[in-house]
């Protein structure tokens, strides 16, 4: 593989990306990248993440709704 990255080029690479955006964006570059490499890994498999991340909220919105009657 000619790209192989070891630990210094990844440091090096963060240095100029934390020069070049500053600590502020880090954030959002992070989950920007996060959501970019869900979205390929999902197209790869051909698998759907989204109804996976909607059935997780109905549930979650399940559980509260019966926490707050038993109160």
């Amino acid at each position: 593989m000619p790209f192989r990255l070891g630990p210094t080029e990844l440091i090096i690479i963060m240095v100029i990306v934390l020069l070049i955006f500053g600590a502020g964006k880090m954030p959002q570059i992070g989950g920007a990248m996060g959501k970019a490499i869900r979205n390929f890994k999902s197209g790869i498999t051909g698998r759907d993440d989204e109804s996976d991340d909607e059935s997780d909220d109905l549930k979650l919105e399940e559980n509260s709704d019966k926490s707050k009657s038993k109160k």
